[in-house]
């Protein structure tokens, strides 16, 4: 009897890719369904750092290492921190940096667009195996330990031995295995763009520099990141009850006076600068609600259904960890997938519970740090602890 189980992504992020990818390399199948219509819906969000031990290994795993080479973007990987007085407290474009050579340029933490790191893993996986348009309605457990997929088209999907939720935030495959929803994270925030910076304002190219410029304070941030693309996007981030974006007598539909407000009633105190980065990023807006699943979330394992990335551990991004803790997850599920399917023995639902027992302590680990670096960015003297971790590791110009 072949132990080539069938096997269903839901979800075609980071996460859902990376497994994908690496399934693929390693000659075993699966199909992936999103709820997306196409590849390029959505925005895929701004930029992050991959981690040599996180989404570095992932994609070495996949063969995708030199295409990464070619997006990803070392000199991007520093940092401006401001009081939210606007004092410069520390600007890593400053600072001595010695000539890297070529093999250790991606040594350390490259940045990479979201929309970047997407295309690179859809050149992974073969068009046929991905499912677009597909917006799941439930999964629902069938005979014999399989597992069948109702759409919202009408559409179902049967006969699976593992289904892997990689669904994001609100999950429907979690329900399979818990009634645990995210909570509020006590964040909400605006977003601003700016696209093409450095030609259509080049203050503000040069006031956030390279990388991503930071300004930490009591129950507010402002938080700002240039991507490959020219544009840069801002942050406003405010320690708020949930029902706040509703209440607070803003009218979000204007977008330009609403930032006015906003900034006036919350940020009034700030910088010069760090208001004029926000108030001339005009291209887009948008607001945000942040969720976060508890630290130390688990469930019993259940055969035939797993979770990875947000789906498992959704964080906020104030730890820097999210897409290369999903990333691992992928990475390590895969492992056990390609060994069970190579090797002809064991059952997969031991298989699943092996990943789960490793992933739970490690998802638990990011999401404190998540949480920590929550506690410290929206706190007093925010900035001067992160500027002060800085300044003890590198030297500034003399």
């Amino acid at each position: 009897m072949s132990t080539t189980p069938k096997i269903a992504i839901i979800g075609a992020g980071p996460a859902g890719l990376t497994l994908g990818a690496i399934l693929q390399k390693n000659s075993v199948p699966f199909t992936i369904f999103d709820s997306d219509a196409s590849p390029n819906e959505r925005n895929q969000g701004g930029t992050l750092d991959l981690h040599p031990q996180g989404g570095q290994a992932a994609l070495k795993e996949a063969g995708l290492w030199e295409e990464f080479t070619k997006f990803a973007r070392p000199e991007s990987d520093v940092l401006k921190v401001v009081k939210n007085d606007g004092e410069v407290l520390w600007d890593g474009n400053t600072i001595d940096k010695r000539e890297v050579p070529e093999d250790e340029k991606f040594a350390n933490r490259p940045e990479i667009d979201r929309s970047a790191l997407k295309e690179i893993l859809l050149t992974a996986v073969k068009p046929e195996a991905i499912q677009w348009d597909k917006h799941l309605a439930e999964a629902v457990a069938g005979e014999g330990g399989k597992y069948d997929l109702h759409f919202a088209d009408g559409t179902v999907e049967k006969d699976f031995d593992l289904i892997v939720g990689a669904d994001g935030a609100w999950s429907k495959i979690r329900k399979l295995l818990t009634d645990k929803l995210p909570e509020y994270s006590g964040i909400s925030l605006i977003e601003c763009w700016s696209y093409d910076v450095a030609k259509k304002n080049p203050w503000m190219s040069e006031y956030v520099g390279a990388g991503s410029c930071y300004s930490f304070g009591e129950g507010r941030t402002i938080q700002i990141q240039r991507l490959g693309d020219g544009s840069i996007r801002a942050y406003a981030c405010l320690r708020k009850p949930e029902s706040f974006l509703k209440e607070c007598g803003i009218d979000w539909t204007d977008a330009e006076s609403a930032k006015k407000q906003y900034v006036k009633e919350y940020f009034d105190d700030c910088g010069a600068d760090l208001k004029r980065v926000i108030l001339e990023s005009n291209d887009h807006f948008v607001t945000r609600v942040l969720y976060q699943l508890p630290v130390g979330f688990t469930w019993e394992s259940r055969p035939g259904v797993t979770l990875i990335g947000d789906a498992a551990h959704l964080m906020t991004p104030f730890g820097g960890v999210g897409v290369n803790a999903a990333m691992m997850d992928s990475l390590l599920l895969a492992q056990e997938l390609i060994k069970f399917v190579q090797s002809g023995e064991g059952k997969l639902a031991d298989v699943v519970k092996q990943y789960e027992t490793d992933m739970f302590p490690r998802g638990e680990m990011f999401a404190r740090k998540t949480m920590d670096g929550m506690k410290k960015h929206f706190s007093a003297g925010g900035s001067e602890h992160l500027a002060g971790r800085l300044l003890a590791h590198f030297p500034r110009k003399s």
